[in-house]
């Protein structure tokens, strides 16, 4: 050994490392045999804190077994603790993706433990004589065991972190749901007028359909924190203690604040990634819910002046090197890109799961590497589309509500009381004349005027009965205004007594010279 290398052995012989790192001779041979993604463990801080954490379970389980001794068990246990509080995490410089079903990881995370507990007991690094990577860091341990349950608590890190940032989303939704809940618009079915709602409806949606999202991945964290911890090489605990699973698992717990609890099957939770494959659905279900989502942000504010033009998302930068003025949806654009990541990763973890064979699957580490990203990007778009977009969306009302004056969608409001047939006719006659339903329908005699205001006023169209009064107002005010611009909400009726609308109605008026 010199002061710039060490010459560690393993069972293939001897290698030459850097003398000034914690990691050794199982290190240096992953970082020969897989430089694929150019990216390295350590730059996943969730990971290696529950690789960490895991060891440290493991140390203690140990040295309450009276298997490791105290002196050992304090420098590992301290040496842990560092590495969870964020230090030495340069120190894990493999590649998330590698053969042998994360050994390469266990054996990076075993070297750098086993030489920072070394420092803190006054010996050199490498001076595996007095505390081995193997035979005391790794004491009763498999990577069958430690890895898929750091990778287990690694993700369950990330999804509340995603719960989080999607609760933030689903509040700025609702926000902008009380700030649209008096805009009234025309709804749609396969992209034609279907029945009209508000624009508040419709950001509610946006708000219960993320809040539905987050108690799924709830119910993913439970499946996830069921550890095979204990049960070594293929679930049958060789080489360990009998009570070290339950103890492992309890200290565990303790040091996550995770509910962690031993696997009722080792065997079959060491070979087993259907939990991953239930999360990663999961995870697939955000990603689409959240693309929907943002496809109809796009869709709504598409134009300016041709397209549905019906919300304002707030501009963050120009949108084209050639076309001076134009703005484009970045920010929805982006996460839709993010949910299509996602939706591809849940794949390949489902092959990876697939892919196992008999008591192993050697396939986790593009599992947990496809986890980690998937929810780490999920979690920074779902705070990019609240920040940068939903906080500044803005509403074009009168558009809107020039857009249920035109619509002949309204007419099924008018089906329960002349029926399909006849509400058809009137349909068909209104879009052939470009006259509003309502003047057809009171032309037509079908009802009478005060029965078509009542059924085509805001209680009747976007069912508004039992919602607070003040609401009622503001949506009558918005729709029911009288040439003059005048809004009388009097005694919740569309106009006031005595007072005839110029064309039959003016809730429904599309006179041309009105709207232009």
């Amino acid at each position: 050994m010199t002061d710039n290398t060490r010459t560690e052995r393993d069972s293939l012989g001897t290698r030459t490392v850097p003398g000034n790192v914690y990691w050794g001779i199982h290190t240096a041979r992953a970082l020969d045999n897989f430089a694929i993604t150019g990216d390295s463990i350590g730059r996943y801080p969730a990971l290696i804190t529950a690789l960490a954490a895991v060891k440290q379970a493991a140390c203690r389980a140990n040295r309450e077994l009276g298997i490791l001794d105290a002196r050992r068990a304090d420098a590992i246990d301290a040496a842990c603790a560092e590495i969870r509080s964020g230090a030495l995490h340069d120190q894990f410089p493999i590649d998330p993706l590698q053969g042998g079903a994360g050994t390469s990881t266990n054996m990076n995370v075993n070297e750098v433990i086993a030489n920072r507990a070394l420092e803190l007991l006054g010996y050199a690094r490498g001076n595996y004589t007095e505390l081995d990577p193997l035979d005391h860091v790794n004491l009763g341990q498999s990577t069958n065991d430690i890895y898929p349950t750091a990778v287990r608590l690694a993700v369950v890190r990330h999804i509340r972190e995603l719960v989080a940032a999607l609760l933030r989303l689903a509040n700025a939704f609702s926000v902008k749901a009380a700030e649209f809940a008096d805009v009234i618009k025309m709804g749609r079915t396969q992209l034609q007028d279907a029945v009209p709602m508000t624009l508040g409806q419709e950001f509610g949606t946006f708000a219960v359909m993320v809040r539905e999202d987050c108690a799924r991945l709830e119910e993913g964290i439970a499946l996830l924190c069921e550890s095979n911890l204990g049960g070594t090489a293929i679930g049958t605990g060789i080489n360990g203690h009998p009570r070290y699973p339950v103890l492992a698992c309890a200290q565990l717990a303790e040091l996550t604040g995770e509910f962690v609890t031993p696997a009722a099957n080792m065997i079959e939770a060491t070979q087993d990634c259907g939990a991953f494959v239930q999360v990663s659905g999961i995870l697939k279900r955000v990603a689409v819910k959240l693309s929907k989502t943002c496809n109809d942000l796009r869709l709504m504010s598409s134009g300016p002046t041709t397209g549905f033009g019906e919300i304002n998302l707030p501009p963050v930068q120009a949108g084209s090197s050639i076309m001076p003025g134009k703005v484009n949806p970045v920010i929805p654009e982006i996460v839709n890109q993010v949910a299509f990541e996602a939706i591809g990763t849940d794949l390949t973890v489902t092959m990876a799961a697939e892919a196992g064979q008999l008591q192993l699957n050697a396939f986790e580490p593009i599992i947990a590497y496809g986890m980690l990203r998937t929810t780490a990007h999920l979690t920074a778009a779902a705070d990019t589309l609240a920040t940068k977009c939903v906080t500044g969306i803005t509403a074009n009302r009168e558009h809107l509500a020039q857009g249920v004056r035109r619509s002949v969608g309204i007419v099924t409001a008018l089906t329960p009381h002349i029926g399909y047939a006849a509400s058809a006719r009137i349909a068909e006659q209104a879009l052939r004349t470009g006259r509003s339903v309502a003047d057809v329908a009171i032309e037509l005699g079908v009802l009478t005027r005060e029965m078509i205001e009542e059924t085509l006023g805001p209680h009747g169209l976007i069912g508004l009965t039992g919602l607070a009064a003040p609401l009622v107002s503001q949506v009558e005010g918005v729709l029911t205004t009288s040439p003059a611009g005048c809004a009388n909400p009097e005694q919740g009726r569309p106009f006031a007594r005595g007072v005839a609308p110029r064309n039959a109605m003016d809730l429904m008026d599309i006179d041309a010279s009105h709207d232009e």
